[in-house]
């Protein structure tokens, strides 16, 4: 194990405090935050994915925040690609690397043994099956995917299609289902000498946290930063998902009012938070920690300290 390089991991729902933790975290021990959240990859969307300003960061090095346009494809395979690359560089320079989010899969993708070795897209083969279902409809799509990938058509709705699609092209090119590539289960070794911490409050303070986020955001221009993008690009791929932005996108639109648009992204990021929560829970090497029993970040963040010395940094 001692031949393995350290990685702190952080985890935890939305809005539970996980940057301004690992930021104290990392004056403490030489540390470098490597971003494990699917959204802070965008450029120009700032404010509805709560993304650290750099007066927020403190000097700290944060990892994977604004490296892509919101019209391109980001995925789970690239972000494993970058994160371990950067392990492997931060550790070199004798510092402490903190994966820090909330995106589940990226988190995973990391500490276990995941293999994206078909991730590599075809534009040509994509587009031709993009026309492929405009021609033939969704459903058409997902039962071509059920016939040669049953296990990730039984995970996708057929409404999933841009998923049912690279799950297709993934195939057509490499003649292996996507889900096959997936996690190597029959290989349990730990890839790095690793501590996962998660944050948690109570239920109903979470929820509290993440309404009063959500109005902050409307606060310091929500709205119009989703204008802009809307103004700025044609098209957006994963982005467009994004909580916050779909829901504004919709007013803008005119399809709901800005009250309602408000309240759905409300509901949404709780649904999400809990969903997290879920996900977190079902992995026993998180140690959980309660914000509630600490009077403030920065005495959270030095019993994590506390509790890596000796093994992760020098006591």
């Amino acid at each position: 194990m001692q031949d393995l390089r350290p990685l702190v991991v952080i985890v935890g729902p939305t809005a539970a405090g996980k940057t301004d933790v690992a930021i104290e975290l990392a004056k403490l021990v030489r540390g470098e935050v490597i971003s494990a959240d699917s959204m802070l990859v965008y450029r120009g969307m700032d404010i509805g994915t709560a993304k650290p300003t750099l007066a927020e960061r403190q000097g700290i090095p944060h990892h994977l925040i604004d490296i892509v346009e919101p019209d391109q494809e980001f995925s789970v395979a690239m972000f494993q690609r970058a994160a371990e690359k950067l392990i492997i560089e931060i550790t070199d320079r004798g510092n402490l690397p903190l994966l820090v989010g909330g995106t589940g899969l990226y988190i995973r993708s990391v500490i276990d043994h995941y293999d994206f070795t078909p991730a590599d897209g075809n534009s040509e083969l994509r587009e031709q099956l993009k026309q492929q279902a405009a021609r033939l409809g969704n459903q058409a799509m997902h039962r071509q995917l059920a016939a040669v990938d049953p296990v990730t058509a039984q995970k996708l709705h057929p409404n999933d299609i841009r998923r049912v699609i690279r799950a297709l092209e993934v195939y057509y090119q490499t003649g292996k289902p996507i889900s096959e590539y997936r996690y190597v289960q029959k290989n349990n070794l730990p890839k790095y000498r690793c501590r996962m911490f998660g944050l948690t409050m109570d239920r109903q303070l979470l929820y509290q946290r993440i309404e009063q986020r959500v109005d902050l955001m409307l606060q310091q221009g929500l709205v119009e930063e989703v204008r802009q993008l809307m103004e700025r690009y044609d098209t957006w791929g994963t982005a467009l998902q994004g909580l916050g932005y779909k829901e504004i996108i919709a007013y803008l639109k005119g399809e709901c009012t800005l009250a309602d648009a408000v309240e759905l992204i409300k509901r949404n990021t709780r649904r999400f938070a809990k969903r997290q929560l879920t996900w977190f829970r079902a992995d026993k090497r998180i140690h959980w920690l309660c914000l509630e029993n600490y009077s403030d970040k920065s005495k959270l963040a030095r019993e994590i300290a506390k509790q890596i010395a000796g093994e992760l940094v020098n006591a």
